[in-house]
């Protein structure tokens, strides 16, 4: 049997067992062990094995469970509640405000967690209730939380970028630093969006009622300083780091510890609230390792079989395509893989391929792992499967339905195709802050 017929076969094997509902670390882990048994006799049954080892040894994985739990403590604190009352109440007096106060939310949220769930939670719990109840519309109001929380994964610190630095072999700082102004771009793309639409259509977000906006000035402000709490820990943490006083995990160290600290001074540190963010942290961080151990097997194996540069030779040698038309076929073929799986598995599936490739036809792998990044947000949010929509259904009330849900992203999805289209004909964008803080 041929490399190639031996590449088709693992993957269609582990497309196959996808489908069969089994998780995806199982899947992808069992295909890669059981090949290179066969393939190399009893010596690749240590495979799984070697790759537990690289993998422990990555010192900067240490991160992935410290921002995690930063995360875990500031919403299970419900800091993040006092965040939301600040933006209801300095933002609520233009068309719109609470929606764009929501964005807002949404990028701090990320900033402090790296999950798309932390941000679709407390928007569903927090800001869709509030925003109901002041008459905004259903359809804007489903729209920007699913889009807001779905910047979780690109704006540091992006568990999914920590996956996609293991499996790339790039440097996780670099790839934080590249999600930066790609995130805040498109965050900006979405106020811009909803500033714009509520303006020409006040209706769909009404301004807040004159009773309601009553408040001393010494009230806003004591909101003010609460609510900028979770500010001063995402600078406390990558002020720091940027500056290179600190290295990477150290910051993530400073991260948790600053959440923790702000807790406890708020009066919202119980020994539930803590063991709670410790059970969710394990969970997540152990999750995230198995799927990355499973990734590292995996792409041994058909980096061996020399899927990649098969891959290279088809596209570029036999079909003569331009390498930017390559890219682009890359980033629709997420697109097309996020309408029936999640964001690690499609990269799991695609990176043995896809990286070999990008670094071959001489495209930055940080600047590519920002794109794919980008592509699985719009994936999170594109029927049937999107990650982001069920979640919604799982958390609106009654009185929306799943076809609103679908509806309500259609104009965020645009967005983010025109921050991706930007990112691609831009690539400074993502490459200058990492540039910059690297080489200084």
């Amino acid at each position: 049997m041929s490399y190639e017929a031996i590449a088709i076969l693992m993957f269609s094997s582990m497309m196959l067992l996808l489908m069969t509902g089994q998780r995806v670390f199982a899947a992808i882990g069992f295909v890669a062990v059981v090949s290179a048994f066969f393939l190399y006799g009893t010596g690749g049954s240590e495979l799984g094995f070697t790759a537990s080892m690289k993998l422990m040894k990555w010192y900067p994985l240490l991160t992935l469970p410290m921002f995690v739990f930063m995360g875990y403590v500031m919403s299970e604190s419900r800091i993040a509640d006092d965040l939301y009352r600040m933006f209801h109440v300095w933002m609520g007096p233009i068309n719109g405000g609470l929606a764009i106060g929501t964005i807002a939310l949404m990028v701090l949220i990320s900033a402090m967690n790296g999950l798309s769930v932390a941000g679709m939670a407390i928007g569903a719990t927090i800001a869709l209730p509030e925003l109901l109840k002041r008459n905004y519309d259903k359809l804007m109001i489903t729209g920007v939380i699913q889009a807001g929380s779905s910047l979780g994964i690109l704006v540091p610190p992006s568990v999914v970028l920590v996956l996609y630095a293991m499996i790339a072999r790039q440097p996780v700082g670099q790839l934080w630093l590249a999600g930066v102004f790609p995130g805040l771009l498109m965050a900006f793309l979405f106020i811009v969006y909803v500033a714009v639409r509520c303006r020409l259509q006040p209706h769909l977000g009404p301004a807040l009622k004159d009773d309601e906006l009553n408040i001393p000035m010494a009230e806003k402000m004591r909101l003010l300083r609460a609510g900028l709490l979770p500010v001063f820990i995402f600078v406390t943490m990558m002020v720091p780091f940027v500056n290179g006083w600190t290295s990477l995990v150290e910051s993530s160290a400073l991260g948790a510890v600053s959440a923790f600290v702000v807790a406890c001074l708020r009066g919202r540190m119980s020994r539930e609230v803590f063991e709670n963010s410790m059970r969710k942290t394990l969970g997540i961080s152990c999750m995230f390792m198995w799927i990355i151990l499973a990734a590292l097997a995996f792409g041994a194996v058909f980096d061996g079989l020399g899927a990649g540069r098969a891959l290279e030779n088809l596209f570029v040698g036999q079909l003569g395509l331009n390498p930017r038309v390559i890219i682009i076929l890359m980033q629709l073929s997420f697109l097309l893989m996020g309408t029936f799986l999640d964001d690690t598995a499609m990269l799991v599936i695609v990176a043995p391929l896809y990286v070999p490739l990008v670094k071959a036809l001489g495209f930055d792998l940080v600047w590519y792992g920002v794109l794919y990044t980008i592509t699985c947000q719009i994936a999170y949010m594109t029927p049937p499967f999107g990650y982001n929509l069920f979640l919604m259904k799982a958390m609106a009330p009654p009185s929306i339905s799943i076809i609103d849900i679908y509806r309500s992203v259609i104009p965020f999805v645009f967005v983010m195709v025109l921050a991706l289209i930007m990112v691609m004909v831009f690539p400074e964008i993502a490459l200058w802050l990492p540039d910059y803080v690297y080489n200084k």
